[in-house]
């Protein structure tokens, strides 16, 4: 009870993907193998670009930061979601509810300028390859991983504590797997639609700017690798940027569909499904996409794999 004498929710319930025990226990076992995988996928990434010296450039080193983060992106849905299928409360307390909220919010918003500079390290490297080194310093490189976790973490953290100051009063289950704005917005019983407004603007706005900036990145990439005369640059130029592009549609398809489009017209489980994939899925992919057509990080990961770590001569 507040001073009011109006009761306060402590805590909420996620409904999940709800179903039969054996039902729960499939998606507990499906959706721990991905957790599995994406951990030792990412964790393989981070230890090649640390071992092999071949792999201290920056291109290297922005991919082994979104690994990282990729790590933690998933570590803060998932080990939820998996007590949850085991549980028959699946409860989650108030506060875990926001940070969870946060934490998925700010680690999604910092993916999003990761990719922003990945491709600015691309177009440096294939559109402007003489200036490359004097520019893409590993001090630039830095400072722009600092400034994609700094911006990211601070995007959305003055409306999700206003979020976090609305009441919350009266029924506490959110038809979800995990605390999002729109079901938690519709749980508040006093609403203010503006809060909403300005989050969803927000989202808009940095999926929307970011997303047009590697559009622009790659589409100078691009005009500037099929001018190159030879079809071995082509190709490997191609190799690099299709790996590239292929994370960012995967990314940013799925998180259009939410927070850009209008949603109305999705039902409940669309809505889990499509942040299912750009959560849990997405992540898991990146380290086979990238690794699968780079040569170096294929052999890299080869020498984690085996063990053997590699021993630059003098």
């Amino acid at each position: 009870m507040n001073k009011s004498g109006i009761s306060t929710v402590t805590q909420f319930v996620l409904l999940g993907f709800p179903g039969p025990w054996k039902i729960q226990i499939i998606l507990f076992s499906m959706v721990f193998l991905v957790y599995i995988l994406t951990l030792t996928g990412n964790m393989a990434i981070i230890c090649a670009v640390r071992w092999d010296h071949r792999l201290h450039t920056p291109m290297y080193v922005l991919l082994a930061n979104f690994s990282f983060l990729e790590i933690w992106y998933v570590t803060c849905t998932v080990p939820n979601m998996l007590v949850n299928f085991l549980s028959k409360t699946k409860t989650v307390s108030f506060s875990g509810c926001f940070t969870q909220f946060y934490f998925f919010f700010s680690l999604g918003t910092t993916e999003c300028f990761f990719l922003c500079v990945m491709a600015y390290d691309r177009y440096l490297a294939i559109c402007r390859p003489l200036h490359y080194p004097s520019i893409m310093t590993g001090k630039l490189c830095v400072i722009l991983v600092c400034l994609c976790w700094l911006i990211g973490f601070l995007g959305h953290a003055i409306t999700i504590f206003f979020i976090s100051q609305l009441p919350f009063c009266g029924p506490n289950i959110i038809d979800h797997f995990l605390c999002d704005v729109d079901p938690l917005m519709a749980l508040s019983c006093a609403p203010t639609p503006i809060i909403e407004y300005v989050f969803h603007f927000v989202s808009s706005l940095i999926i929307i700017l970011t997303i047009l900036y590697i559009i622009g990145s790659y589409a100078l990439v691009l005009r500037a690798v099929l001018q190159v005369p030879s079809s071995a640059g082509r190709q490997k130029a191609f190799s690099t940027c299709g790996s590239h592009l292929a994370v960012v549609s995967l990314f940013y398809g799925t998180i259009m569909v939410m927070y850009v489009s209008p949603t109305s017209g999705n039902s409940v489980a669309m809505y889990k499904i499509i942040t299912l994939i750009y959560s849990v899925v997405t992540p898991v992919l990146n380290p086979l996409i990238y690794s699968l057509r780079n040569r170096e990080m294929k052999f890299a990961l080869h020498q984690v794999i085996c063990g053997i770590r590699i021993i630059q001569p003098s």
